[in-house]
């Protein structure tokens, strides 16, 4: 996944990647997240049991934060940190600027021994990172829901990918590596396809609410995902009468919406 934020081709800026606990959840890459300016933001199953860091003795920590004084269980070593940071900084330019992909150092830096400083000094700023999220995540609502906000939509993109490629059960059984990516790109061009419409038309019908008094707020707006699929036939033959349809258009080639029910 970060291989794929630091080579986003596209003029939308990726800043930030919400997913379940399952194994993208570790040290390293809570680390590797941050130190090329990303932010790698969990939703953690048994968040009591995540070992979290502190930065001073277990009695001046617990009368400080009396009710998240007892998870904070590990003692932070900012020294090996501070010794090797212009070592994790280049690490992190060797990312950001191609000479390294993330799977390599975080396969690599994974199977390192504890005797290796940078990969220790790694963890322990993942520790870092991971402590300050979960600090935010369990006292901040907002912050939760908006995790879950974007899990959600994730979720349903990954829904409408499946419901397209329904003929395999949504394999891929190409044996090619090029097939298997000419495959994966076909469902990518079909899915921004649904996605593009279903956009479209969603404007369309906002700017109609909103020329009708109907009042649509941004923070509304900002929970509806256009990969929804209700709309979309995907079994069975589908006859369309070109010209018959054609005569429905608009003069921007667009379809009439329905009336809307208040």
């Amino acid at each position: 996944m970060l291989d794929d934020f630091l080579g986003n081709a596209t003029d939308l800026p990726i800043a930030e990647h919400a997913t379940d606990t399952h194994g993208v959840v570790t040290l390293i890459n809570f680390a590797l997240f941050d130190l090329v300016g990303k932010a790698l933001t969990p939703r953690i199953r048994d968040l009591g049991k995540v070992t979290l860091c502190r930065d001073d003795t277990p009695t001046a920590v617990n009368a400080r934060y009396p009710h998240a004084g007892p998870l904070l269980t590990d003692r932070l070593d900012q020294d090996l940190i501070i010794e090797v940071w212009p070592d994790l900084l280049r690490m992190a330019g060797s990312l950001k600027f191609g000479q390294a992909t993330a799977s390599l150092i975080v396969g690599k830096w994974s199977a390192a021994s504890r005797q290796n400083t940078l990969a220790t000094a790694l963890k322990e700023w993942g520790t870092l990172r991971r402590t300050i999220h979960s600090a935010k995540y369990l006292s901040d609502p907002v912050y939760r829901r908006k995790i879950s906000w974007q899990l959600n939509k994730g979720e349903s993109l990954h829904a409408l990918r499946r419901d397209l490629r329904y003929a395999n059960h949504g394999t891929v059984r190409r044996r090619q590596l090029e097939q298997q990516t000419e495959q994966a790109w076909c469902l990518t061009v079909l899915t921004n396809a649904v996605i593009t419409w279903s956009t479209e038309y969603y404007a369309m019908a906002v700017d109609r609410l909103g020329a009708d008094g109907r009042d649509i707020p941004d923070e509304l707006l900002a929970h509806i995902s256009p990969a929804h699929s209700e709309n979309v036939n995907f079994f069975g033959t589908i006859s369309v009468d070109v010209e018959a349809e054609r005569a429905k258009l608009d003069e921007h080639g667009l379809r009439p919406l329905r009336s809307f029910g208040v």
